[in-house]
């Protein structure tokens, strides 16, 4: 393969982790709901926000064409969320 096709790759492959990354952000903000529960621990709402702050901050563990990190960090705050609110007796999470 030649450096057009190399670069080709690299770009498809980007643009699909950027949008599993909005939809994974698109599922956060879905997930708010579980935030105005008062028996959700203040831990887990708080993840939430660091979550969205990682997620839009230009400061990043790897460098952005490659959005790992910041599905990664997506991923911990809905599993968290989601398990909380598991976790309360009589209640059901939220859907995703």
């Amino acid at each position: 393969m030649d450096g057009k096709a190399w670069l080709t790759l690299a770009a498809v492959i980007a643009a699909g982790l950027a949008l599993y990354a909005a939809v994974l952000l698109v599922r956060v903000f879905k997930a708010r709901r579980l935030l105005l529960d008062a028996g959700i621990p203040l831990r887990d709402k708080a993840l939430f926000w660091v979550a969205v702050a990682y997620t839009v901050s230009p400061v990043d563990l790897i460098p952005d064409p490659v959005y790992l990190d910041d599905i990664g960090i997506l991923l911990l705050a809905l599993r968290s969320l989601h398990a909380a609110a598991a976790r309360l007796p009589g209640k059901d999470p939220a859907p995703s």
